[in-house]
């Protein structure tokens, strides 16, 4: 069986037929698709799209096929992918120097999350439990990231990764909080200096690592993924030298159901370069001796509604594309959304809330939902 015809079979347990009729099926417009797709794998897969050669009408679902069927696990491993894990299990891809490179890829890209996110430009899943609209569900999200720590007025908490300023911005204007967060992109740290003047809050452009200071609680929202596996001790470490003894620290992160050194290679060469997403395994080794885990949530399924309402945002946001660049880059940022919700719809990702303390809490932890 030639790998084409491989591919084909492959396909059909999950329902998915070359030019079929659903949704979902993939529709092939230059047969070179398969010599790029054998070549190099799922970036092949995804310079594809990008370039116009296949499309799926619905292309979040036809993701969640593939990967509920596990049907990437059956693909043998492409040399740039090969080298991709060698090379991330030699070298440290999130230096201080090397974690910049996320927010001059990617997080510069502010049009474009403004035409995506919700009003106060919160960048990671919203927490749809009783509403139907992204902006209520966010604020949603940051409400309960408040109340698991426990939050009150005057108390000073730390953003590790604090994006353009939406939980500082919210627990400020909600709790009478202090707020001082980090990030390594400038654009982030003027939006939301300009967003929030006048309130209690603080941008400082740097990395985690080179912070100073101490804080009642600390938080982090979709920053953990960006951290590295060699770097989740250090990350911890500075986290435990930064909060106070009594204080909470609220870790939301996407997760993984095994450990890796890697990300999928689409998504490191145009969204996230150097990311990693953390397992259980990785995140308790890291912790070992430092926090205790008072508290650990599953919101994962709430990501596949989040990057769809992003989706149909920008849709509805983002001007019409005039030239062969502007339309590349309008199908990179929808294959990224959409393949991303056809992972979190399959259950292969999950997102994970923790809430640790340095050593238990006294009186007891009153969980927040």
């Amino acid at each position: 069986m030639d790998q084409k015809s491989k591919i084909i079979s492959l396909l059909e347990p999950a329902g998915i037929t070359i030019n079929g009729p659903n949704a979902w099926d993939p529709q092939i417009h230059n047969e070179g698709f398969w010599n790029r797709l054998f070549a190099q794998g799922s970036l092949g897969l995804g310079e594809a799209y990008m370039d116009g050669w296949w499309d799926a009408a619905d292309l979040a679902e036809f993701f969640n096929r593939v990967l509920g069927a596990r049907i990437d696990q059956s693909i043998e491993l492409t040399p740039g992918f090969f080298w991709q894990v060698v090379r991330a299990r030699i070298l440290n891809m999130q230096t201080l120097s090397r974690s910049r490179r996320v927010a001059e890829m990617h997080y510069s890209e502010t049009d474009a999350y403004k035409a995506t996110l919700d009003a106060r430009m919160t960048g990671s899943c919203a927490y749809w439990e009783g509403v139907d609209d992204l902006d209520a569900a966010q604020e949603g999200k940051l409400d309960l990231v408040c109340r698991k720590i426990g939050l009150k007025a005057g108390q000073k908490v730390w953003d590790i990764g604090c994006g353009w300023g939406a939980f500082m911005g919210f627990a400020a204007e909600k709790y009478g909080a202090g707020c001082v967060g980090v990030t390594v992109s400038p654009d982030q740290a003027a939006y939301g200096r300009e967003r929030y003047k006048g309130l209690p809050v603080e941008f400082q452009v740097k990395d985690y690592r080179e912070f100073e200071g101490k804080a009642d609680h600390v938080v982090s929202m979709g920053m953990f993924e960006h951290v590295g596996y060699k770097n989740y001790r250090t990350y911890f470490e500075t986290a435990r030298r930064v909060i106070k003894d009594d204080g909470l620290f609220m870790l939301h992160t996407i997760g993984a159901q095994e450990t890796t050194q890697t990300i999928e290679p689409w998504l490191d060469k145009y969204i996230f370069p150097g990311g990693v997403i953390p397992s259980m395994a990785q995140i308790g080794a890291a912790i070992d001796g430092l926090f205790t885990v008072i508290d650990v949530h599953n919101i994962g399924p709430h990501y596949d509604r989040t990057l769809m309402a992003w989706h149909e945002n920008f849709e509805a946001r983002w001007p019409k594309p005039t030239n062969a660049g502007e339309e590349r880059f309008h199908r990179m940022w929808k294959y990224y959304l959409l393949c991303c919700a056809g992972a979190f719809r399959a259950r292969v990702l999950q997102v994970w809330q923790f809430v640790f303390s340095t050593a238990g809490v006294p009186e007891g932890y009153r969980t927040a939902r």
